[in-house]
């Protein structure tokens, strides 16, 4: 299996990834009030960068894995930027909540209902792998009496399970839509399972 990206893929992966961060450091932030304080205060720097590498991390891999498990089916496969609602996250952002739909991977070739279900599956599932990856973070942030890595931690611990969870809703073009019309057990088991974990780590972990 050859997974390769052209330079118009990775631009479009670089500013989306770029655009999210920034998105989520705003809203972390508090909105645009409480941006401009941070900014002044030289703060900023440090959100923007715990943001790339949760949220954005996040997002990089949930399109990355569409790609790969696209491309396994034989598939013609590329991520394409959504511009506008790239703009239109961190200027939600701003106003103090965020909404964000950063473009999709596009495929094209003869799929059954199994693979388009799999291709769909295969972005909240990585999300919620990632919580194995961003769990140790969280700990080594403890143990060591690290504010910044255990925000890491927590971070990529409520970001992941909740892109999880958001994007195996049934409507729309998200991903639980195709997966349900593929398999109805193994939608509601994945959507219940990142609903639970979004909802525990909210209230046991937090922001």
């Amino acid at each position: 299996m050859n997974v390769s990206f052209s330079s118009r893929e990775l631009r479009d992966l670089l500013v989306a990834w770029v655009a999210l961060g920034l998105a989520f450091a705003i809203f972390f932030a508090g909105g645009g009030n409480r941006t401009i304080q941070l900014l002044t205060s030289g703060s900023f720097g440090l959100a923007l960068v715990v943001s790339l590498l949760t949220a954005g991390v996040g997002f990089l891999l949930h399109e990355v894995a569409h790609k790969v498990v696209a491309i396994r089916f034989n598939q013609v496969a590329e991520f394409r930027a959504d511009y506008g609602m790239l703009a239109v996250a961190i200027m939600s952002a701003l106003v103090g909540f965020i909404f964000a739909a950063p473009g999709a991977v596009y495929h094209r070739g003869v799929l059954t209902e199994r693979e388009h279900g799999l291709i769909a599956l295969a972005g909240p599932v990585t999300n919620l792998l990632l919580l194995v990856a961003f769990a140790p973070v969280l700990v080594v942030g403890v143990l060591v009496g690290s504010d910044v890595v255990q925000l890491v931690g927590s971070r990529g611990l409520i970001i992941n399970a909740f892109l999880a969870a958001f994007n195996m809703l049934p409507f729309g073009s998200l991903d639980g839509k195709t997966v349900k019309a593929w398999s109805t057990p193994v939608f509601a088991g994945v959507l219940a399972l990142s609903i639970l974990l979004t909802v525990g780590l909210f209230l046991f972990v937090g922001f």
